[in-house]
C-alpha cells in the first residue's frame, strides 16, 4: 500500500468519481456523476436502456474517457491519463455481455494469457493460477476445449475466471447475464454471488432483480444519464423515492413475473 496505513485506506473509497461529464459529439451520456464505491463493497447499477449504466462502469478502467470530473480508483487518478491507466486497469476485472474470449486459444491459454503479458508471469505460475479460479468458477474440466465447445453460460463463466486470473481488487460486470439463455442466467450469477461472499469489490450493471435484492449493498437508479436514487436493497424496492425509479421496477418486476 502506498504509505497510507491500511485504516486509512479502509476508509477511503476505492473508487471515487466526482462531478463526471461525458459527451459523445452532441448528446451528454454522463451528467454531474458523483460516486464513492469503498473496498468490498456490490453495487448494482440499474436503469433504462440508454441511461448510461455501461457508459459509467466502462469509464472506470477507462474503456472511455470522461471530458469533465475527476475519477479515482484505489487512489490513482484516472483522469490523469497515461501510465496511471495501465496502473488501473491492473487492478479492475472487466466481464462484458458478449465473452470476448479468443476462439483460437483453449480455456486455459485464454485465462494464463494476462498473468503472462501484463504481470510478466512463468507459464506453470500463470497455469497454477488459470487451474484455481476455473476450479473457482467449477469448469476446471473445461479447461482444454475452446470456447465455441462451452455453452453461453460456461463462456461467461471463463471470462469471469479469466478477469480473475489478474486478481483485481475490483470486478466490474456489464450485463453479464443478457446474453445468456434464461437457464444459463443462475449458474452466472451463483458464481458472482460466491465473488460477492469472499468480499470482492463489485460494481454489476444488471436487469437481475433478486440478484440485487440478495447482494448488493447498494442499488443505483439510473436515468437520462444521471443517478437518480441510490439507495441499500431493502429501501430501493420497497419505497423507491423517484417516480422514474417507481415506473422502472413496475415494468421490470412486472416483466420477470410473466418471463
Amino acid at each position: 500500500m502506498t504509505n497510507a496505513s491500511a485504516s486509512q485506506a479502509d476508509a477511503a473509497p476505492i473508487i471515487r468519481m466526482e462531478g463526471v461529464n461525458k459527451w459523445y459529439g452532441q448528446f451528454q451520456v454522463l451528467t454531474g456523476i458523483d460516486l464513492a464505491v469503498r473496498a468490498g463493497e456490490r453495487i448494482v447499477v440499474c436503469g433504462p436502456s440508454g441511461s448510461g449504466k455501461s457508459t459509467l462502469i466502462r469509464c472506470i478502467n477507462r474503456l472511455e474517457t470522461v471530458q469533465q470530473g475527476r475519477i479515482e480508483v484505489d487512489g490513482i487518478e484516472l483522469t490523469a491519463g497515461g501510465r496511471n491507466v495501465d496502473r488501473v486497469r491492473a487492478e479492475v476485472g472487466m466481464v462484458f455481455q458478449q465473452f470476448n474470449l479468443f476462439p483460437h486459444l483453449s480455456i486455459l491459454q485464454n485465462c494464463m494469457l494476462a498473468p503472462m503479458r501484463s504481470r510478466g508471469m512463468g507459464k506453470a505460475e500463470a497455469e497454477e493460477i488459470a487451474m484455481k479460479y476455473l476450479r473457482r468458477v467449477r469448469i476446471p474440466e473445461q479447461a482444454h476445449k475452446y470456447p465455441s465447445q462451452l455453452s453461453g453460460g460456461q463462456q461467461q463463466r471463463v471470462a469471469i475466471a479469466r478477469a480473475l486470473c489478474m486478481t483485481p481488487k475490483i470486478m466490474l460486470f456489464d450485463e453479464p447475464t443478457s446474453a445468456l439463455d434464461p437457464e444459463m442466467v443462475k449458474e452466472v450469477l451463483d458464481t458472482m454471488i460466491g465473488l460477492a461472499e469472499d468480499g470482492m469489490t463489485m460494481l454489476c450493471v444488471t436487469h437481475e432483480m433478486g440478484f440485487a435484492r440478495s447482494v448488493a449493498d447498494s442499488v443505483i437508479f439510473m436515468a437520462d444519464g444521471k443517478i437518480v436514487e441510490q439507495a441499500p436493497p431493502a429501501q430501493f424496492f420497497a419505497h423507491p423515492q423517484h417516480e422514474k425509479t417507481r415506473t422502472f421496477l413496475g415494468q421490470i418486476l412486472s416483466s420477470s413475473q410473466h418471463g
